[in-house]
């Protein structure tokens, strides 16, 4: 097959378009050709240097949609032919996390394109449990985006934030994935949204999708910006995934009784907290990862209704992924950039 390699860490240059084998299924897997596989950020520090990337040569590539072609002996709840949605986290089973349900804290999983090889390929092995159905409707490319993205901003509002009716959500970064899907699944819930962005054109999109306030951090302090449109009140829920840059400003923009619910570091792991502040206005500081498979299904299928709407900034082909890696590290995307091996090559630039 086909697949994009990556033999040793570094820059984009690392990503290689070569011939790879074919993986083989157990008798519990499913074989996805792959038509669609959604770059995240993890993609780009995996490239670039995190440990814990295995195996050697790799293939990376978390978020995957596609078509069964090929099912293990055991498997009966999946077919040859399935169009599928692939949740990315492979857990044990087995400990009691898993066992109650709490599956992306089981200290023995493993990400999909992470710790194993991904779908920057033409097919890719994965356990039959990880196939979820989808909608004969839903495009590839939107179901690819689902995963990680959807997934994580539905564990961080509605499992972990229990956001509500009525309430104002501070969604940053709203042109990533997360941001973009947090917004989404914000106003599905009936919330106000305050959004972030870098540029005028990311928060010309974010208004047209539903964001009631918007604001260019690169030129205000974003805090402040909450405060003065609440009458000094804050948000009641932020959506931090953006770590120390951001990490006083999310803190400020919250009232009393606020929610900070925070899933990722980009910009830096460390970040301060005026512990007087958080006592006084009883703030609630909650971690997030991932989420579960009956999360996933949940989310899947108010794609498949098309009551959620996956953002999709482009869809290239396979060879290109260093020039998709180049476009999200340059933050030049407003939702998930995917690639596909099923589409021509042709010529693209930033």
């Amino acid at each position: 097959m086909k697949a994009v390699v990556l033999y040793e860490q570094g820059g984009v240059e690392k990503l290689v378009y070569a011939d790879y084998p074919n993986p083989e299924i157990t008798v519990s897997e499913v074989l996805v050709q792959v038509e669609a596989c959604a770059l995240n950020r993890l993609d780009l520090k995996a490239r670039q240097d995190r440990p814990e990337v295995d195996p050697f040569p790799h293939i990376l590539g978390s978020d995957i949609a596609g078509i069964v072609v090929e099912v293990g002996a055991k498997v009966k709840q999946i077919s040859v032919g399935n169009r599928v949605v692939l949740s990315p986290n492979i857990s044990c089973g087995q400990c009691s996390d898993c066992v109650s349900g709490y599956e992306n804290l089981c200290n023995r999983q493993k990400l999909i394109g992470f710790q194993t090889n991904g779908g920057y390929a033409e097919y890719v092995a994965v356990p039959s449990v990880n196939a979820v159905p989808i909608a004969d409707d839903l495009d590839f490319s939107a179901a690819a985006a689902i995963p990680i993205a959807y997934l994580t901003a539905w564990h961080m509002l509605v499992t972990r934030a229990r956001i509500q009716p009525g309430e104002d959500v501070l969604v940053l970064s709203v042109g990533s994935g997360v941001g973009s899907a947090g917004l989404q699944i914000a106003k599905l819930s009936g919330c106000r949204v305050f959004a972030t962005a870098s540029s005028e054109e990311k928060l010309q999109v974010a208004r047209q999708m539903g964001a009631d306030f918007t604001v260019n951090y690169t030129q205000t302090d974003f805090s402040q910006f909450v405060l003065d449109l609440t009458n000094g009140r804050g948000v009641d829920v932020v959506l931090e995934h953006v770590g120390q840059a951001t990490w006083e400003q999310s803190l400020d923009s919250l009232a009393k009784n606020g929610r900070l619910v925070t899933c990722g570091v980009t910009t830096g792991n460390q970040g301060q907290i005026d512990i007087r502040k958080m006592y006084q206005k009883q703030l609630s500081l909650l971690g997030s990862a991932l989420g579960s498979t009956p999360e996933l299904r949940t989310v899947v299928q108010l794609a498949n209704s098309g009551t959620l709407n996956p953002v999709v900034d482009r869809t290239l082909p396979l060879q290109q992924a260093q020039l998709a890696h180049q476009i999200l590290e340059d933050r030049l995307n407003f939702g998930k950039i995917c690639l596909s091996p099923t589409i021509r090559d042709s010529p693209t630039t930033v």
